[in-house]
């Protein structure tokens, strides 16, 4: 089925769990904010509902791990930051 829809599988290397273990995290908070806690009509709905999601966690969602910014905003100032050093 992957191979037909043109889906290369990625799968991680023997014994290294890490290789995947942002977006296991990502799906992880995707499942508990989004779907366990919404009834989708339709699998066009949930498409919908699941491209906003992605755009409110880059852009409005903060982290304390980003010290209190969003994905987006960290990823500016680290290049505002680094522009400043040369």
């Amino acid at each position: 089925m992957l191979k037909n829809n043109g889906v290369i599988q990625s799968m991680s290397r023997k014994g290294n769990c890490l290789d995947n273990s942002m977006m296991e995290s990502f799906f992880g908070l995707m499942k508990n904010e989004l779907l366990y806690v919404n009834h989708f009509e339709s699998l066009d709905r949930f498409e919908t509902e699941l491209k906003k999601y992605i755009t409110w966690y880059n852009t409005k969602r903060v982290k304390l791990r980003l010290k209190g910014m969003s994905p987006a905003q960290y990823r500016a100032q680290y290049y505002r930051e680094l522009n400043n050093q040369i």
